[in-house]
């Protein structure tokens, strides 16, 4: 049974989110919040609470215990882009792009 939790418009590039990601993917739950707890990276404790909430989602609505648990998919993707301009020289300006992005996690018991 797959059972999946979304965080959206997260403060953070896409790019970025990904390193962490892809740390989890295919990890039994408790080991990939394990693993996240002693990742030193703003994005890990972004993954962390989406994948608490995940293995919350399984045991309070599917009522799956969280030990069988695991990863199966993990995945950062973008979302809208804030667009700002900083003053240049001589009278231009110059893009300032401000990036969020959605973190999908799906777990299964199987």
């Amino acid at each position: 049974m797959e059972v999946q939790s979304i965080t959206r418009n997260v403060r953070m590039s896409a790019q970025k989110m990904r390193e962490v990601v892809r740390q989890i993917q295919g990890l039994p739950a408790q080991k990939a919040a394990a693993v996240l707890a002693v990742t030193p990276r703003k994005s890990a404790r972004l993954v962390a609470k989406t994948l608490k909430s995940a293995i919350a989602n399984a045991e309070n609505n599917k009522g799956v215990r969280p030990e069988t648990l695991w990863v199966k998919e993990a995945v950062a993707g973008t979302a809208t882009t804030l667009k700002r301009v900083q003053p240049k020289a001589r009278g231009s300006m110059g893009p300032i792009l401000k990036r969020y992005c959605h973190i999908k996690i799906v777990v299964s018991d199987s």
